[in-house]
């Protein structure tokens, strides 16, 4: 499994399969990640490598540090302080899909309508973008893929919108 920011400056590498995935409700996974919860991918030591870029840190609380990107501010992992055990956020994987969660946290803090957002009436990113009568979407973000070592943002991604 491989992953990173949006902006391409922080790429990793995970080697092997991840112990687990989980979704936090917490208020403090919450805040981290300026949503309703966070998919976190644990991982056994040793697993990750940081393959371009080091991501900065943030010290969430009294036992975790919170890792992202300078850059462009994409919540990359949380790493609990006592045990070291780094877990990294599903969204930032190229293939999210992978992630399967099979256990909720934090559930305390759980939002009320989260369980009816599979009835909202829905579409895709493309239909919500048809009848723009804007300029196109073209998306600027690191494709999900690695890219060569000289890669920059502000390049159009392939086939991305949004």
């Amino acid at each position: 499994m491989i992953g990173g920011c949006q902006c391409g400056r922080i790429r990793y590498a995970i080697a092997g399969e991840p112990v687990e995935t989980t979704v936090c409700h917490c208020r403090m996974c919450q805040k981290a990640v300026g949503g309703p919860f966070i998919t976190l991918v644990q991982l056994r030591p040793g697993q990750l490598t940081w393959t371009r870029g080091t991501p900065d840190e943030f010290r969430s609380s009294t036992i975790a540090t919170r890792l992202f990107c300078r850059d462009c501010g994409t919540p990359l992992a949380y790493v609990d302080d006592d045990t070291g055990a780094l877990e990294i956020t599903s969204g930032s994987l190229d293939d999210p899909t992978r992630a399967v969660p099979t256990r909720a946290t934090g559930t305390e803090s759980m939002l009320h309508w989260i369980g009816g957002v599979p009835s909202l009436p829905s579409r895709t990113t493309g239909q919500n973008y048809a009848n723009r009568n804007k300029r196109p979407v073209v998306s600027f973000q690191h494709p999900d893929q690695d890219t060569p070592p000289d890669w920059t943002p502000g390049k159009p991604a392939q086939g991305m919108v949004g």
